[in-house]
């Protein structure tokens, strides 16, 4: 028997040599061969550490995404991290246990509603293709989940490669599943090429649920924190999940206590103006809401304007002067009362919101008036939003591609 490589820099070195061999036309055979000849096991992180030196390396996003289907053969049975007991695993309702059952459920629609009709012909095989096809496009949300919740927290500890890699065989996958529906809706098409289409996305589908069980799911477990769990489990449900949700929700009372503790890491961002969703310095803030290509203007709940942008490109004037000043006294006597009654229908809530649109010399300016609610829903305040949209509606076409 060999002696097994326990150097980390020369494990991945060796490493990258078998996946590069690949690259420059070896067999599959001869890497799995050369693989056993050094290791006995490799871990997630490795496979991680490996895919990010090789893009670092130069070798392209693309290539190492057509190569890790190979990767997965290759390591296949040698991943010595996959059958490791995790509590996540086995918790009800929990992201981890919530996105291992979908694989199962992914695989249960492919085998019950899909590959009994592949082998079958005539209008009834070809329905229910559609319909199986039609169910399995759920799965863009179990992917979507993966991809804005689980690839950004490994992104902020350095793990780039794998959710590069991942994301762009998902975006094949979905392409691939919208062909073979537009396929199955036309009335004459060639249904046994369709077929042939079918098997191989079914084929790249499997294998991505064998890279996120074994790979990614692994990977999650060892790098994200108890917190960033509670993140992605308050944000999966607007997201969705694959047909149906879960029954059992993992952040329930018991674990209040426990976020309420963790919650102080978004202290940790000194003079930041903190939001339901990041923070921003004052600086960038006002830069931000400065580049709008709108003017905003926010009347608190007594009827005092508190806050104006000052953009480039101005529809009304706004001096400075108004703030502090009642909105009563910032309109034309003739039309103080319509600003008024819309006051009024968003403080005693028979309205949120009132448009209107009038056209000025070339402008055809779009006024807004929204009344802002906190999550009680007490009024706050009426926030005013005013744009020129001639240049939104004279748009025609598609544009695709960056301006020169």
């Amino acid at each position: 028997m060999s002696e097994f490589i326990n150097n980390v820099e020369h494990r991945q070195r060796l490493l990258k040599d078998i996946i590069k061999s690949l690259h420059n036309g070896a067999n599959l055979e001869q890497a799995k061969a050369e693989f056993k000849k050094h290791f006995n096991e490799v871990s997630t992180a490795e496979i991680s550490m490996m895919e990010q030196a090789l893009i670092k390396e130069g070798m392209a996003i693309e290539e190492v995404q057509n190569l890790c289907d190979v990767h997965a053969a290759v390591f296949e049975g040698s991943i010595s991290d996959i059958h490791k007991e995790k509590d996540h695993t086995k918790v009800k309702g929990h992201p981890v246990q919530v996105f291992l059952e979908e694989n199962q459920n992914i695989e249960h629609l492919i085998q019950t509603e899909i590959e009994p009709y592949l082998s079958q012909s005539g209008k009834t095989a070809e329905l229910m293709l559609r319909v199986g096809y039609d169910r399995l496009m759920e799965i863009h949300k179990h992917y979507a989940r993966k991809e804005y919740l689980f690839f950004p927290n490994l992104e902020k500890k350095g793990i780039d490669a794998p959710p590069k890699v991942m994301w762009a065989v998902d975006d094949e996958i979905r392409a691939e599943m919208k062909e073979i529906l537009s396929d199955l809706s036309q009335m004459d098409h060639d249904l046994n090429l369709t077929k042939e289409k079918i098997i191989a996305n079914l084929k790249k589908i499997r294998d991505m649920i064998f890279k996120e069980n074994n790979i990614l799911i692994p990977l999650l477990m060892e790098t994200l924190s108890f917190f960033d769990w509670v993140m992605v489990d308050s944000a999966s449900d607007e997201i969705g999940y694959f047909i149906e949700a879960p029954k059992q929700k993992w952040t329930d009372k018991k674990n209040t206590d426990i976020v309420q503790e963790e919650k102080p890491i978004k202290e940790t961002l000194k003079d930041e103006v903190s939001f339901d969703a990041g923070s921003l310095s004052p600086l960038v803030l006002n830069a931000m809401l400065n580049t709008l290509p709108l003017d905003m203007t926010f009347v608190d709940s007594e009827g005092y304007v508190k806050y104006f942008t000052q953009g480039k490109e101005r529809i009304f004037d706004r001096p400075i002067t108004i703030i502090g000043r009642h909105v009563s006294m910032c309109h034309p006597p003739a039309s103080v009362h319509i600003v008024e009654e819309i006051i009024e229908s968003f403080r005693s809530g028979k309205k949120n919101h009132e448009d209107f649109w009038i056209r000025i010399k070339d402008m055809f300016v779009y006024i807004r008036y929204f009344a802002v609610r906190d999550q009680e829903n007490n009024y706050l305040g009426t926030l005013e939003v005013t744009q020129n949209i001639q240049p939104i509606v004279e748009l025609e076409g598609e544009k695709r591609l960056v301006s020169k």
